[in-house]
């Protein structure tokens, strides 16, 4: 009876949704007075908790990270001696991260950067700068010495933001032929060319956003069939229709992150990060100032947006969020209140609903990315 008992148990902990569970590794990047290098965390899947963060790497203002294709490498923007730059990690297995390679930009702080798939460059975007930066990727993931690219107008609607260019973002479109660089300054989403061989980049084209939004990040959409642009200055989400073909982009609609009553009530505001369900069904962007999190329904059929909720994350300035590897999480970074807040997406809605009882500090954290 006792055996019967025992392996009844022992099957119910297998079977358990707690026992499959993963707790993986999340990296953060800081910045400013507060942040000196990368954190590391372990994160609970099935319980959405953060275990107490580390420094992992002295660097400064290590801002934004990106991984390589295969999770083995991490590089980071930060500031180096002789100037702003990028710098590589190899990642162990138990998380920890050794530095291998760096890189100067050598044209203004960088304020994104990304990995081609192919792993053979990554591409960062200087809003200080105007510009955008090649680095080539040797096949051991060692950086090259950078190609800068100078983006050039802007719009003038918003005139202390935009009388010059101001890159914030780079991406790549789901088969890989081309990059994609939104510029607040410019109003433009910057599409860009890539070589066949991977050895650079050619300028190709603009897709034009509405006056006065000033791009900031964007998504494109589960089926790659839509852009999901962030608008920084005017707080909304423009929608574009993506064509695969040609490398192009036709603006559709625009959906508002916060009303101009919420907004009328706050000195300042502006949109930082957008987010995209892998069911392709929910959006999201986050708001400084408002230190909120707006959440959208997708319709996958026009990609238009229809808001559905704003969520406070619990903290002050959400310069990144990012969802889980399990997508049922989204984490928070409160840049000025040193906090990393945790909310569960509502897999029928996509609405958040506050972990109370997890909410971690890391000094000025300004990027979240998971390593399952």
């Amino acid at each position: 009876m006792v055996r019967v008992i025992l392996k009844a148990f022992l099957a119910s902990m297998v079977l358990s949704p707690l026992c499959l569970a993963e707790k993986i590794n999340v990296y953060f990047g800081t910045s400013g007075k507060e942040g000196d290098g990368i954190y590391t965390a372990k994160f609970d899947t099935a319980k959405g908790k953060l275990s107490k963060p580390s420094l992992a790497a002295e660097l400064r203002n290590s801002g934004f990270l990106a991984w390589s294709p295969d999770k083995t490498k991490l590089y980071s923007l930060a500031s180096l001696e002789g100037g702003s730059g990028v710098v590589g990690y190899k990642v162990s297995k138990d998380g920890s991260l050794e530095k291998f390679t760096s890189s100067l930009i050598t044209d203004g702080g960088g304020c994104h950067i990304s990995v081609h798939p192919s792993g053979k460059f990554l591409l960062t975007a200087q809003y200080g700068g105007g510009s955008t930066a090649f680095f080539p990727l040797t096949a051991n993931g060692e950086l090259g010495k950078a190609v800068v690219i100078e983006h050039e107008g802007g719009s003038k609607v918003v005139g202390n933001r935009q009388n010059s260019p101001h890159p914030h973002w780079t991406g790549y479109s789901p088969d890989g032929k081309f990059a994609f660089v939104p510029d607040l300054g410019t109003d433009c989403i910057h599409i860009y060319k890539i070589k066949d061989d991977h050895s650079g980049i050619t300028k190709h084209g603009l897709a034009k956003s509405i006056p006065g939004g000033g791009p900031r990040h964007m998504r494109f959409s589960a089926d790659g069939k839509f852009i999901y642009l962030l608008n920084e200055l005017a707080l909304s989400v423009s929608t574009f229709k993506y064509d695969s073909a040609k490398g192009e982009a036709k603006l559709l609609t625009v959906e508002k992150a916060l009303s101009e009553e919420v907004k009328a009530k706050e000195t300042f505001n502006s949109s930082a990060e957008i987010l995209i369900h892998p069911n392709g069904k929910f959006v999201w962007s986050s708001n400084r100032g408002n230190d909120s999190i707006t959440s959208y329904k997708a319709d996958p059929a026009t990609g238009k947006l229809t808001f559905t909720e704003s969520e406070h994350i619990r903290g002050a300035w959400p310069r990144n969020i990012n969802i889980d590897p399990s997508a049922k999480w989204i984490l928070a970074a409160g840049q000025h209140s040193n906090t990393i807040s945790v909310f569960q997406i509502n897999q029928e809605t996509g609405e958040l609903s506050y972990n109370s009882k997890n909410v971690v500090n890391v000094p000025g954290p300004l990027c979240i990315v998971f390593k399952k």
